[in-house]
């Protein structure tokens, strides 16, 4: 198994759709089961045996910062964006300060683990010999605040492709990946986004996907985040 002991957490963007929460805060702090939702993330990829976590910053990103500087169970690095760079600009520049294999992880996202941690599960299906990225899909059916056709088809051996403009999807991308350095051969820098490189790893049969076997949720709106609260109710929010 290749353990991954680098992550990013992509917490840049705007949240617009998430105000007015958002007017005085950055999207990862909003509160998610009394706690800040990047550290849930941050919970998580620590427990998964990473050491160092690079987050990136642009929207109220001191306030996140001063926030991140109170962990001290894991390294984490500060990437800032004096202008926004992007699904893959961002990760891109972080490069540098990630191993040759890697989680991302967005910071609007929520999981609920099944027996096994579906970061553990992301790294033992992993195998860099044939993959470029593997991605964490939810059932469109079941992922929680998110509406739409879905975004991949998945064939029998893993590999990922994105569905037709008249077809309903029954995966869903959970913005939760593990990527190699490779992907990004070429890049040029600067703002770019990543689909463009998904698509290339796609056309070489390099990009896969695993279903996830528990409950996601997608902090997208205040409305959303409503609704997560309630379907999570009074169930424990585990460490």
């Amino acid at each position: 198994m290749n353990v991954p002991e680098t992550a990013m957490i992509k917490a840049a963007g705007l949240a617009t759709r998430m105000r007015p929460i958002t007017d005085t805060m950055p999207k990862a702090l909003i509160s998610l089961g009394g706690k800040p939702v990047i550290d849930h993330a941050i919970d998580r990829l620590a427990a998964a045996g990473v050491k160092r976590i690079v987050v990136n910053l642009h929207y109220k990103g001191p306030m996140l910062a001063d926030h991140l500087a109170g962990r001290r169970d894991v390294e984490i690095v500060l990437s800032p964006e004096p202008e926004l760079l992007d699904s893959g600009g961002g990760i891109f520049q972080a490069l540098p300060l990630l191993g040759p294999i890697f989680y991302v992880v967005n910071a609007d996202v929520f999981w609920l683990d099944g027996t096994v941690a579906a970061l553990v599960r992301l790294a033992r299906a992993f195998d860099p010999r044939s993959m470029d990225g593997l991605l964490l899909l939810q059932r469109t059916v079941t992922a929680v605040g998110l509406d739409g056709p879905g975004d991949f088809m998945l064939n029998p051996i893993g590999q990922l492709r994105w569905r037709g403009e008249t077809e309903i999807a029954p995966y869903c991308f959970t913005s939760i990946q593990l990527l190699h350095h490779r992907l990004f051969e070429g890049a040029p820098g600067g703002r770019f986004p990543l689909h463009p490189y998904w698509n290339r790893a796609i056309e070489k049969g390099r990009l896969f996907g695993i279903v996830h076997d528990s409950e996601w949720y997608h902090l997208d709106t205040p409305k959303g985040l409503a609704q997560v609260e309630r379907r999570l109710g009074s169930r424990r929010i585990e460490r």
